[in-house]
C-alpha cells in the first residue's frame, strides 16, 4: 500500500482544491477498515462531495458504508448546522417575548458568522471530544480547501481571544452568546489538533507547482499554529516520458522539474507518492486500486473515440469582447482551472485593446504566479481580507467617532474586531469590483464553490450586519445581486474537468446559481486529454474514460460550451496562456493522428 501509515486516531487531509484530498481520505479509510480497524471519515467541506465517492448519502451522524465494514462517514452541512444551532438559541425564548424581539434575535444569528460558528461547533464536537466518535479506531478528516481550513483551525483562536475580551453588546454576541459554555471544548480542540501523539496533518499535493506552493504555505501556517505532525501526499504522479508522444514527455518533465524545486522545508516531510491512474476514484473498487496501485493491470491501448469535441475558447472570448464592458466571473469545484481560465480571457481582451482588471475572492490566490509581468491595459488585483478589514475598520471609526464618547468608541472597536467583520469588508471589496465593470472588463478568478455560494448569498445579510456596526450600505453593495443576475452585464463560466466529480460539482453549482437568479453564460472543460492526441495507453485510456463526461456537458448541460486540451506547454504567462484561448487545432491535429 503506498498510503501513509497511519499512526495516530485523528488525520486531517488538507490542500489545494482538486489534489484528491477526499479520494485520499476515503481511500486510506477504507484500506484501514479492510485491515480489521473501525474509521469514521468526516467531511467539513461546505462542497463536499463524500456521497459521491462512497457511494452512499450522508448526512450529519454516521452512516455505514455498505461493502466496507468498519468504515462510516458523516457530512458537516454547514447551513444545516447553523439552522440548529440558530434554533437552538431562538427556541427559549419564542413564547416568551413579544414577536418583535424574537425577529431582533433571529436576526442576530442571520449573518455568515453564525455559519462559520455552527460548523466549527459540530466540527470540535468531533475533534474535542473523544466520546462523541468512541466508536471508531480511527477519525480521518476530509477537509475544505486551503484558505477554508486555515480559517476553520485558527478559529479557536479567534473566538476565543474575541470571548474572552468582550465586555457586552457587540453584534457578534448574539451567535456568541451560546459558545461561552464552549470555551472548555475548544481549548481541547486546539489541544489536540496540536498533540503529535493524537493528529497527523496530511498535505496532499499534485506534482505541480502551484499545488506544492499552496502545501508549503499551509505547511507553514500550520507550523505557526504549533501543529508540527505533517507528512505529504503527492498525488497523480505520471513519470513515463516515452518518446514520441510530445504529451506524455511534457507531463513527466514538468512533474519532475516540480518536484526538484519543491521547497526545502516540504522536502524534509515524510512523502509517499500516488502514481497516476487512469480512471476516476469513485466507488470501493476504485478506492482500493488507489489505495493498492501495483494490483491495477497494465495499461491496454484503447482505440481514441471517434465523438465531436466542442470548440476552442476563442469563440466565447470573441463574444464576450462583442459587449464592450462587463463582468467575467470562473467558478466551479477548487482545482479545476478557474484561475488559468480567468487569466487567459483576461489577457486575451487586453490584447484586443479592452481596459481589464483581473481580480479573486479566492483566499488561495495565485493569479500573481499565472501572469508574469505587466500587460498593457491588463491591471491584476487581490481582494485582501486583512487589507480590506483595515480599511472597512477605519472608515467605520472615522464616521462614528464624533457621536460616540469614549466607552461608546471602545465598544465599536471591540465589535469591529469580531471575526464577522472580515465577511462584511470582504464583501464589499467584491461588491467594488464587480462595478468597475461599467467602464471596463472585469475579469473574477473565484473562490472554490461553497466559499463563492456563501458570498454570492450573503446580501441581506450583509445589510442586517452593517447596520449594527452603524457602516453605510454602499451603491455599489447595493446593486451587486442586480448585475450578478444580469446576463449582460456578468457572464458566469462555469468551469469543469473531464471527471465524473468535478461535472457533478458543477451541475449542482448551476442549480444553485440559478435557484439565487443567476444563469451561467456557458460551460469550461478543461484539460483534456482525450482532445490533447496523446499516444501513450496510460493517457489514450484515460481519455477515453473522459468521453462520456464531455458529452453530458456539451449535449445536456451547457447553454454555449468550450474544451481546453491538456496543453504541453504550461499555462503560465503571455506565450502559455494565450495557448489556452487557442488550443483547439493543434490539438485537434495531434488527435486525428492519435486516432489514425
Amino acid at each position: 500500500m503506498v498510503l501513509p501509515s497511519v499512526a495516530t486516531r485523528y488525520l486531517f487531509f488538507t490542500g489545494k482544491g482538486g489534489v484528491g484530498k477526499t479520494s485520499l481520505s476515503c481511500a486510506t479509510g477504507l484500506a484501514l477498515a479492510d485491515a480489521g480497524k473501525t474509521a469514521l471519515i468526516v467531511s467539513t467541506d461546505p462542497a463536499s462531495n463524500l456521497d459521491e465517492v462512497l457511494g452512499v448519502r450522508l448526512s450529519g451522524v454516521p452512516t455505514a458504508i455498505p461493502g466496507a465494514p468498519g468504515l462510516s462517514a458523516l457530512n458537516i452541512d454547514p447551513e444545516a448546522a447553523a439552522q440548529a444551532y440558530r434554533e437552538r438559541m431562538v427556541s427559549p425564548y419564542r413564547g416568551v417575548l413579544p414577536a418583535a424581539a424574537i425577529r431582533n434575535i433571529e436576526e442576530q444569528f442571520s449573518g455568515a458568522c453564525t455559519v462559520e460558528i455552527a460548523a466549527f461547533d459540530e466540527f470540535s464536537k468531533l475533534l474535542g471530544d473523544p466520546a462523541a466518535t468512541a466508536g471508531f479506531d480511527h477519525v480521518l478528516f476530509d477537509t475544505a480547501p486551503t484558505g477554508h481550513t486555515l480559517r476553520l483551525l485558527t478559529l479557536p483562536s479567534a473566538w476565543d481571544e474575541f470571548i474572552s475580551s468582550s465586555t457586552g453588546g457587540a453584534s457578534c454576541l448574539g451567535p456568541l452568546a451560546g459558545l461561552e459554555k464552549q470555551k472548555a471544548l475548544y481549548a481541547a480542540t486546539v489541544k489536540r489538533l496540536a498533540n503529535a501523539q493524537e493528529t497527523t496533518i496530511v498535505l496532499v499535493a499534485r506534482a505541480d507547482a502551484s499545488a506544492l506552493r499552496e502545501a508549503e504555505r499551509t505547511r507553514g501556517e500550520l507550523r505557526d499554529l504549533g501543529i508540527e505532525n505533517q507528512t505529504l501526499i503527492i498525488n497523480g504522479l505520471f513519470c513515463d516520458d516515452a518518446l514520441g508522444d510530445p504529451v506524455a514527455q511534457a507531463m513527466s518533465v514538468r512533474a519532475s522539474e516540480a518536484l526538484a524545486d519543491m521547497p526545502a522545508a516540504l522536502k524534509r516531510l515524510p512523502r509517499s507518492v500516488i502514481p497516476f491512474l487512469p480512471r476516476g476514484t469513485v466507488g470501493l473498487a476504485a478506492l482500493r486500486a488507489l489505495a493498492h496501485p501495483e494490483t491495477a493491470p497494465p495499461p491496454s491501448d484503447v482505440a481514441t473515440p471517434q465523438t465531436d469535441l466542442p470548440p476552442a475558447l476563442d469563440a466565447l472570448v470573441e463574444d464576450i469582447a462583442a459587449a464592450g464592458h462587463g463582468v467575467v466571473m470562473t467558478v466551479g469545484k477548487g482545482g479545476v482551472g478557474k484561475t488559468t481560465v480567468a487569466a487567459a480571457i483576461a489577457l486575451a481582451l487586453a490584447k484586443q485593446g479592452h481596459k481589464v482588471v483581473l481580480s479573486t475572492t479566492d483566499p488561495a490566490a495565485h493569479l500573481a504566479a499565472t501572469i508574469d509581468g505587466a500587460v498593457p491595459g491588463l491591471t491584476v488585483t487581490r481582494i485582501d481580507p486583512a487589507q480590506e478589514v483595515r480599511r472597512y475598520t477605519q472608515e467605520v471609526l472615522d464616521k462614528a467617532s464624533p457621536s460616540l464618547d469614549a466607552a461608546g468608541r471602545a465598544l465599536l472597536e471591540e465589535d469591529l474586531r469580531s471575526p464577522c467583520t472580515e465577511e462584511i469588508a470582504v464583501f464589499r471589496a467584491f461588491a467594488h469590483t464587480v462595478e468597475q465593470g461599467r467602464e471596463g472588463f472585469v475579469v473574477l478568478d473565484t473562490a472554490p464553490t461553497g466559499h463563492t455560494i456563501l458570498l454570492l448569498d450573503a446580501a441581506e445579510a450583509y445589510h442586517r450586519d452593517v447596520m449594527r456596526t452603524q457602516g453605510d450600505m454602499p451603491e455599489a453593495v447595493r446593486q451587486l445581486l442586480p448585475r450578478l443576475r444580469d446576463p449582460a452585464y456578468t457572464r458566469v463560466l462555469v468551469v469543469t474537468l473531464p471527471e465524473a466529480t468535478p461535472v457533478h460539482e458543477a451541475e449542482r453549482l448551476t442549480g444553485d446559481l440559478t435557484r439565487a437568479g443567476i444563469t451561467p453564460y456557458a460551460w469550461v472543460v478543461n484539460q483534456s486529454l482525450l482532445a490533447s492526441g496523446a499516444t501513450h495507453p496510460l493517457l489514450r485510456q484515460r481519455g477515453a474514460y473522459e468521453t462520456p463526461f464531455i458529452r453530458r456537458v456539451a449535449d445536456d448541460l451547457a447553454p454555449r460550451c468550450a474544451l481546453i486540451p491538456w496543453l504541453t506547454q504550461a499555462p503560465v504567462g503571455e506565450a502559455g496562456l494565450a495557448g489556452v484561448i487557442a488550443s483547439a487545432a493543434d490539438g485537434g491535429r495531434r488527435r486525428e493522428e492519435a486516432m489514425s
